[in-house]
């Protein structure tokens, strides 16, 4: 274990609840230990994350730089226009090598890291080291080292719709096998053209990096954290909708159909937070919507275990992706999407719908807000347990949001690479 070699076992470590995924022990948002065996039995472990688009990277020697964990990469694009996943640290003294956030290498300059001038090629092996053979016959590497016995490590890379992803392991399943077919028809459909970036911006939330993840499995909060979603009536649980999860429970979706208004005893009582019924939008046209996939989805929310969610919120689609910043604290980044296929009016509704999401959007800035709620409040007692019962103890597709199955499946998960 890279990070992990001086922690205590992890089932010394994590005494997970006789209850098992309908408990939680609040410890795991807090404890450093953990948090390194996460990174190396998740973020490098069996799973595959998300890396970037494969349109940001659209010519040969073209790159971008993101993290997976904690761990830094490099995503490069092949002369043979493959794509390539690199860690970016140099094997001689572990500094970063690339540290612009894009940009474009030539063959004649591939990446060259900046404290020694130990210089790689796009597929990672060692080409160049400064002063190899010393200077005036003095000093230099030994006669005895070889470059080729020297290269950056290089992950799996596989890609979906345009959706770049990335894994260490040999022995994770190709891509689609560890989606399953669910996921993979979802991403196909909400996905359905050739993406292009209409905005990107990212937020640095003051909570555990799992906190996010399990709010974005999370089903039933929207209509009740968000105010927005159910004042104008765009996302309320009384609407037709439901939670899907591959056949490991591993992955989810949650979506809701075209709402029609049934006159909610429920949300009109008063009893929610969002109970007002006279407000009303300036501009309604934020709202409008084009009616863009058959199924009659509104919203879909599709998380990909470990970090990686893609949205439709109307027809606003985009990307989320979660990266680690130490055990209190991440990085949400996001990506809003059009397709290249899209009418001017269409991008021009995606775009001004853009509004409801994001670090400050009216239907996501709470979630920003939320996890740093929950960490504060469980410091000081760690030994607490949080209760997942909602809609049941199982896990696995169920016909309705209210209900915490695919929060139950990431704890699934989380305990099966963990082994606890």
């Amino acid at each position: 274990m890279s990070q992990a070699v001086a922690a205590r076992p992890l089932r010394e470590l994590i005494q997970w609840p006789a209850e098992g995924i309908t408990r939680v022990p609040m410890q795991v948002f807090s404890d450093p230990e953990i948090y390194a065996w996460e990174q190396d039995l998740i973020f490098r472990g069996p799973t595959w994350s998300f890396l970037c688009l494969d349109i940001e990277v659209p010519a040969a020697g073209d790159y971008i730089t993101t993290r997976v964990g904690d761990t830094p990469i490099i995503v490069v694009r092949r002369a043979d226009g493959g794509i390539n996943a690199l860690v970016n640290r140099c094997v001689h003294k572990g500094s970063i090598i690339c540290h612009q956030a894009k940009g474009r290498r030539t063959r004649a300059h591939n990446f060259v890291c900046p404290y020694h001038n130990w210089i790689y090629d796009f597929d990672g092996k060692l080409t160049s080291i400064a002063f190899e053979k010393g200077i005036q016959g003095k000093g230099g590497m030994p006669a005895e080292f070889d470059k080729t016995q020297h290269r950056l490590t290089r992950l799996r890379v596989e890609t979906l719709n345009g959706l770049v992803f990335g894994t260490f392991p040999n022995a994770t399943p190709p891509l689609k096998d560890y989606l399953g077919p669910v996921m993979v028809a979802h991403i196909e459909r909400t996905l359905h053209g050739k993406p292009k970036i209409l905005g990107r911006y990212s937020q640095f939330m003051h909570n555990n990096w799992k906190l996010y993840v399990e709010n974005s499995r999370d089903n039933y909060h929207p209509s009740l954290l968000h105010a927005f979603f159910s004042t104008f009536k765009l996302n309320r649980l009384s609407a037709e909708g439901g939670t899907r999860q591959d056949d490991k429970s591993w992955h989810h979706i949650t979506f809701t159909k075209r709402y029609t208004d049934k006159g909610d005893a429920t949300y009109d009582s008063g009893m929610i937070r969002a109970q007002k019924t006279d407000y009303g939008l300036k501009d309604p046209s934020l709202i409008d919507q084009w009616m863009e996939f058959p199924d009659q989805i509104t919203n879909s929310i599709q998380s990909v275990f470990p970090g990686f969610v893609l949205q439709q919120i109307l027809n606003s689609l985009g990307t989320r992706q979660v990266i680690t910043h130490g055990v209190n604290a991440c990085e949400l980044v996001w990506t809003l999407i059009g397709l290249e296929e899209d009418t001017d009016e269409q991008t021009r509704v995606r775009v001004k719908q853009s509004n409801l999401v994001g670090p400050a959007g009216l239907v996501s800035m709470e979630d920003g807000a939320i996890g740093g709620f929950v960490q504060k409040g469980i410091a000081g007692d760690l030994d607490k347990r949080a209760i997942i019962e909602m809609g049941g103890t199982g896990v696995g597709s169920q016909p309705t949001r209210a209900t915490e199955t695919s929060v139950r499946g990431f704890w699934k998960v989380y305990r099966e690479l963990l082994d606890v």
